[in-house]
């Protein structure tokens, strides 16, 4: 069952690709795990997948410890300053860095722990109130302050686009992201690449891919809804 979820996942991102003249190879997809059991990830691990996105530090920790030490994490919620210790030594990316206090901590820890942490800036394109990053206007500016702390590595942007019935309707977003990239990209900031673009869901990741993604992170598309209690 999990299974023929990743593959279909995986098939309909490669047909985006291919729709958009992109190499499949440029694209990976994150199993988004969170509220998840470790025998889900378990399952769609040894189906082959490596990447595993988690929101809550914690979770990540937990399932970090127990999980085979090949998987690449990836922090893509929200994160507190108080929390980022527990991670630096585990991501293998931190999808959601959106304030420079916020970088100083992770540059801080990193340094403790003398290793490097790949960062994205989190940007709230479609500007909406609930959602958390940084403004498209403010971005290049955050980037190069970001730039100059030890210990990280900024590889691209992320943002969360709104929930909508029609994925069509988030294309401009994950095109004006792609255009920010492209931007940022060409002011050749030291420290910094814009690589990677975080962006796409379960609704709308084909819509993502044919603008330019290079990470989606599915969730319900592979390990379906929640129906359980933990």
């Amino acid at each position: 069952m999990l299974k023929d979820n990743y593959d279909k996942v995986a098939e309909k991102i490669s047909h985006a690709c291919e729709r958009s003249g992109r190499d499949v190879k440029d694209v990976t997809l994150i199993a988004v795990s969170k509220t998840k059991p470790v025998s889900m990830l378990q399952e769609i691990y040894d189906h082959g997948c490596r990447n595993f996105g988690e929101n809550k530090v914690q979770e990540l920790v937990d399932k970090y410890e127990v999980m085979p030490k090949d998987i690449q994490w990836h922090m893509i919620g929200h994160l507190q300053r108080n929390k980022v210790k527990y991670i630096v030594d585990k991501v293998a990316l931190i999808h959601s860095v959106d304030s420079l206090r916020l970088a100083e901590e992770i540059s801080k820890e990193a340094l403790k722990k003398n290793v490097e942490v790949n960062i994205l800036i989190e940007v709230n394109v479609a500007m909406e109130e609930s959602k958390f990053g940084t403004t498209a206007s403010e971005t290049l500016s955050l980037v190069e302050e970001i730039s100059k702390l030890p210990g990280i590595c900024i590889k691209g942007l992320m943002t969360i686009a709104p929930y909508v019935e029609n994925p069509e309707e988030n294309r401009q977003y994950f095109a004006q992201l792609k255009q920010l990239s492209v931007d940022i990209s060409a002011k050749n900031i030291d420290n910094v690449t814009m690589d990677v673009l975080s962006m796409g869901m379960t609704g709308d990741y084909e819509v993502a891919v044919s603008e330019g993604a290079t990470l989606v992170r599915v969730g319900t598309g592979i390990f379906g809804e929640r129906h359980y209690t933990e």
